[in-house]
Formats: structure tokens, C-alpha cells, sequence
């Protein structure tokens, strides 16, 4: 079973590269962050005719999450971030596809820091962990899939001091993304990648793709009865060096 993540970065723009990834890597579920479409705009006749079933929240300009499963509907379990009634942005959907729940999550990027927006990252990822401690208490197999905007280590950034006051590489930042690991997650492209960078975002500014300064942002968490599935996890770093591609590339694992 092979589960991707995939910043998509305006979902109907894409979704060209979108379609011919799909049919050359085939992964069996895709977590999409910044739809940046309305629900009404989400292409899911388009993944329909590709073979896929899905499930979204959509959001109007920015944000937007969906799942999408192969020859299957993903149940969908719920379409926003427990602990916030009045946060109404598009950033989280769960469903389960095959036995496993599944999520795409994305995290809020946090800039300009410090003020209101890296409050609301922090906030958000509190959230977050108290609902992935929910999960693992329900010991259900779960794979936290997503865009965390966050660069967990100086090792998933390439050497650079042009980010330092970055919400993606703060401290603090750090520190919530390895409690949430902490909790028992498996950080799937880590722990079979150890000593490569595996890049998953590189900005268009800067020439930062032909020059390889990339990002380690896109992560998929496994809970233990996942874990201990694991066989494979990559990232299709081509993908980022087609003409009209998104900023990120997919990340994806193989359970057994």
C-alpha cells in the first residue's frame, strides 16, 4: 500500500502534473494541501475518470485539503482540526482508506514571526498533537500525512543562514514537531533516510530548485502498528523540475 503527501499549490493549475504523477507512481492514497479551489472547483470528475476516489475541503484563493484513494472512497471522518470552533480555515481532513486513517494536514506557514500568525502555527500544532494523542490512545493505524511547515532539524534545510528568522526553522517550531514525534509517531522518510537530506520543497525564487537549496517539509507520521509495516518511503523529486510544477515534490511510503 503505497500512501503519498503532496502540497499541490493550486489544485486545477496543476492538475496536469497532478494526473500524469498519478498514473506513473500509482500510490493507492494522496494526501493534497493548497487546493487553493472552492469546493464547487475541486476537479473530482477529473480524478474520477484517473481512478480515484476523494474526499476535500475546499477554501476559496488559499488553504484546502482532500484525500484521494485508488479504486476505492476514503470514509470521510472529519473535515477540521479538533480544538478551535472558530478557526475556519481549510488546513485538515481525515478519512479512512482500507483499514487506515489517514490525514492530510496543513500546517499554518507562521510568517511574519513573532506576532499573530507564528501564534496561530503554535496554537495549531497544540491542536494538533492533542488530537494525534487521541489517535494513539484509540490504537488505530494512523498516517499523519501533510505539509507541517516545519524543517524539523538544521539537516532539512539546505546550509544556508538566508532562513533564520523563518518560521519554518524557529526553535519553537522545532521543539512542537519532536513533541508530536515523541508522542510514539514514526517519521517515515527519516528513519529509512537517515543520511540523505530528502528534500520535499524548493521556493521559486533564487534558483533555488537548480540549485538544489531545498526544505524538508512535507512528512508523513506513522503510528506503531503502521511502523512496523514500513518497507519503503521516498520523495519523487522530479516532479518539482517540470514546467508548471508546484514549490513542493510528492513524499511517499509502501507499508507491507
Amino acid at each position: 500500500m503505497k500512501i503519498a503527501t503532496f502540497n499541490i499549490n493550486n489544485v486545477n493549475r496543476r492538475l496536469p502534473n497532478l494526473l500524469r504523477w498519478l498514473k506513473a507512481a500509482k500510490p493507492d492514497v494522496v494526501s493534497l494541501q493548497e487546493l487553493k479551489a472552492s469546493d464547487a472547483e475541486f476537479p473530482a470528475a477529473a480524478f474520477e475518470r484517473a481512478g480515484y476516489g476523494a474526499v476535500w475541503q475546499g477554501q476559496k484563493t488559499w488553504n484546502g485539503v482532500a484525500i484521494l484513494a485508488r479504486k476505492a472512497e476514503p470514509v470521510l471522518i472529519r473535515t477540521a482540526l479538533p480544538g478551535d470552533r472558530d478557526d475556519h480555515e481549510a488546513r485538515y481532513i481525515e478519512a479512512a482508506v482500507r483499514g487506515i486513517v489517514v490525514t492530510s494536514l496543513y500546517l499554518p506557514n507562521g510568517n511574519p514571526q513573532p506576532g499573530p500568525k507564528f501564534d496561530y502555527k503554535l496554537a495549531w500544532f497544540k491542536r494538533l498533537r492533542a488530537h494525534a494523542a487521541t489517535l494513539l490512545k484509540q490504537d488505530v493505524p494512523v498516517v499523519l500525512a501533510g505539509d507541517y511547515n516545519v524543517a524539523p532539524t538544521p539537516f532539512d534545510i539546505y546550509p544556508t543562514r538566508s532562513w533564520d528568522k523563518d518560521a519554518l526553522i524557529q526553535p519553537k517550531s522545532r521543539a512542537a514537531f519532536k513533541a508530536l514525534v515523541d508522542q510514539g509517531w514514526c517519521d517515515a522518510i527519516r528513519t529509512l533516510h537517515p543520511d540523505d537530506p530528502m528534500f520535499t520543497f524548493w521556493d521559486y525564487k533564487r534558483n533555488r530548485w537548480p540549485r538544489d537549496a531545498g526544505l524538508r517539509l512535507d512528512h508523513l507520521l506513522l503510528s506503531p502498528a503502521v511502523a512496523a509495516r514500513l518497507a519503503k518511503a521516498g520523495v519523487d523529486r522530479a516532479m518539482r523540475g517540470e514546467d508548471g510544477a508546484s514549490d513542493h515534490a510528492p513524499a511517499w511510503v509502501v507499508l507491507k
